[in-house]
């Protein structure tokens, strides 16, 4: 019978959460898949191959572009000091980018960047659950 509760109050508290709590509650999810998909190639910027602190990197940043925030060739490894201090290395990520998946898909991301996308709690519910089994 306790597990019975608790499980319903895990229940409850999924169905109390936000849209922007999933939000983060995604974001952290699909960058620790990034990071754990990425964890044998070098910085997507400045090709470091022992990174010491990665990050999980969007070529079209995610504050710009929601529509791309969870676009898997839109996110790669990145080392802390590009992604962080020079503000993504946008120039060598995009000439790396486009070794890494080619010029039309760097292209497809250009021209979307400015589509929108409205997230419902299902919508993120869906991608925790699917980046969350390959973790």
């Amino acid at each position: 019978m306790f597990k019975r509760i608790n499980k319903e109050k895990k229940v409850k508290k999924e169905n109390l959460q936000t849209v922007q709590e999933l939000l983060k509650l995604t974001q952290i999810v699909f960058n620790k898949w990034i990071r754990n998909r990425d964890k044998n190639t070098p910085c997507i910027s400045c090709s470091n191959p022992v990174p010491k602190k990665i990050n999980a990197g969007h070529y079209i940043a995610s504050g710009k572009s929601k529509y791309l925030t969870f676009n898997e060739d839109n996110v790669h490894l990145q080392c802390e000091y590009c992604n962080t201090h020079l503000h993504g290395n946008l120039v060598d990520y995009r000439i790396n980018l486009i070794t890494r998946i080619g010029i039309k898909r760097v292209e497809y991301l250009e021209d979307n960047r400015h589509n929108t996308i409205k997230y419902t709690r299902e919508d993120l519910k869906e991608i925790i659950k699917k980046y969350k089994k390959d973790i």
